[in-house]
């Protein structure tokens, strides 16, 4: 994911999505109305889709080999959280509401198939559902690699448009689930992705003026509960990470260091914020924080837990990773 690091924009919206997670939950929790910080969500379905295509474009990378990168990236740090969560669901139950804490839930949450409720898949990580779908798009992404590069895109497309049709027609299970519309945020990031590494220009103003349309739909989303979250929350995505991108093509963006590093952190923000919620709760409670005053320091001190979590775990587990680099004569 190196040349996706190197678009400062794409650092931004990873920082900027995991964080409207986190504050959504703590929102959810004191019944504050925040419902469209879930569409953080949204956000990194699509900048996955635009990743995997710019990471992998012109690039001999075969279905194996991206597998292996995708599940050392994802798998140790899941497989730690889950873990983690587990144990303290069993230990405070209290705390935890609806997480189903049975032994086939924790093994099915570990090979990203968890147990099933009504028409969504419940893992021991809340939050944890995306890379379920994240894997389910890997693997019809890792398919299309045993192609040439122009049959690859219209491979993913026809694909993931196929999977979305399919919902419709089966039964409710594992495949209805994972064949949600929402899929098609992965096919819309693949597409920018592909604009992107040809060369597509914005003028820096268009960029700009899809980046706050993008904004002000999800905004307005809540006067349409209704809609597909694909056309609620995904098109808005679309448009805020098209701008983004092309703008930075144009102007380039500020070197924000602090927003870079929560950018890289994004990824623990996400997997960690539940579970470090409940810790943090659990401690203003103890302090006697008054509760219109918790929110906000639940938010802070969530993200606070999740940082650290990134520097000492996350970070240390990817430098035992990374391929050592050989030295010079």
């Amino acid at each position: 994911m190196k040349i996706g690091s190197d678009i400062t924009s794409i650092q931004y919206l990873r920082a900027i999505a995991a964080i409207s997670v986190l504050c959504f939950h703590v929102c959810d929790a004191y019944g504050l109305g925040f419902e469209v910080g879930a569409a953080g969500v949204d956000i990194f379905f699509v900048i996955s889709g635009f990743i995997m295509w710019v990471t992998t474009e012109g690039k001999p990378v075969g279905p194996q080999e991206f597998m292996v990168r995708r599940l050392l990236r994802i798998v140790p740090l899941y497989w730690i959280a889950t873990a983690a969560t587990f144990v303290m669901a069993v230990l405070k139950p209290q705390f935890f509401f609806n997480v189903d804490t049975t032994i086939g839930n924790l093994i099915g949450s570990l090979l990203f198939l968890p147990a099933i409720r009504g028409d969504a898949i419940h893992p021991i990580v809340e939050q944890g559902w995306t890379l379920s779908y994240e894997m389910f798009f890997y693997l019809i992404f890792s398919i299309s690699l045993l192609l040439p590069e122009l049959l690859r895109l219209w491979f993913l497309m026809v694909a993931l448009v196929a999977v979305v049709i399919a919902h419709y027609l089966l039964p409710l299970g594992y495949l209805s689930v994972f064949t949600e519309p929402v899929i098609l945020e992965f096919a819309a990031g693949i597409v920018i992705g592909r604009l992107w590494r040809k060369g597509f220009r914005l003028s820096f103003h268009a960029a700009v003026g899809l980046m706050i349309a993008g904004f002000v739909l999800l905004l307005a989303s809540d006067l349409m509960p209704d809609v597909d979250r694909m056309v609620g929350w995904g098109i808005p995505a679309v448009l805020i990470l098209s701008g983004a991108v092309f703008a930075e093509r144009e102007r380039g963006v500020p070197k924000l260091a602090f927003l870079h590093f929560l950018g890289d952190a994004s990824d623990s923000i996400y997997v960690w914020h539940v579970l470090t919620g409940v810790m943090v709760t659990a401690l203003l409670l103890r302090a006697g924080v008054p509760h219109a005053a918790q929110p906000a320091f639940l938010a802070l001190g969530s993200l606070a837990f999740t940082i650290i979590c990134y520097l000492f775990i996350e970070r240390p587990i990817l430098r035992k990773m990374r391929p050592a680099r050989p030295r010079p004569a």
